[in-house]
């Protein structure tokens, strides 16, 4: 299920709940279609873009976390999977993407810390950077945000990064993936691959 990735040695990947709004800017970013659903977990294995002439590959992969209709143990494999999938393309992944839900997330981590529990989106972000992928979390549905920069600040802060939001331009990319507004992320993502050398893949972004 997860085999079938293509060669490629530089790639971009996607990761964050179920519903966050992942495939819609996998398609904002490709132009090109690609499944999405109003029902939580409709993306089960990874979606690849690749270009043929380019050694390059964009992967969303599929969402973590709760997923109503979903049972447990197919919601811990699924992001055991992801885990994996990371872990073994590490060298080739270029930038991380944490795809989370403006909105919802700040309140989303508070309700699952406390005690032996660490919130999914803060795991992820820090499993990133300790297998040396830089993450850029892409906060979308910005445009349903009132308290836009209270909540930047709010998600900074659960993340471990020192308020306000605005020193972290490489990390935190506030978009709209719906309405076609992902500047933030794409500056984001060509700060990160040109520090990797890949000054050659800003046409993707």
């Amino acid at each position: 299920m997860f085999e079938d990735r293509p060669d490629r040695d530089a790639e971009v990947v996607l990761v964050g709940r179920s519903n966050v709004g992942k495939s819609t800017l996998m398609r904002e970013v490709t132009g090109h279609k690609v499944p999405t659903g109003q029902k939580p977990g409709v993306t089960r294995k990874p979606n690849h873009y690749d270009w043929a002439p380019e050694s390059f590959v964009l992967t969303d992969l599929p969402g973590f976390g709760f997923m109503s209709g979903v049972p447990e143990d197919v919601r811990e494999r699924i992001k055991t999977d992801v885990v994996r999938y990371v872990e073994e393309h590490a060298d080739q992944i270029l930038v991380g993407v944490l795809v989370v839900d403006g909105k919802a997330a700040v309140d989303i981590i508070d309700r699952h810390s406390g005690g032996e529990e660490i919130p999914h989106d803060v795991e992820m972000f820090h499993f990133l950077e300790e297998v040396g992928i830089p993450p850029v979390v892409a906060v979308n549905k910005m445009d349903k945000v009132d308290d836009r920069d209270e909540r930047l600040d709010a998600l900074c802060d659960r993340l471990g990064l020192y308020p306000p939001w605005q020193q972290w331009r490489e990390t935190i990319a506030p978009i709209s993936a719906k309405r076609g507004n992902v500047e933030a992320l794409n500056e984001a993502a060509r700060h990160h691959l040109h520090e990797a050398g890949r000054d050659d893949l800003f046409k993707f972004f």
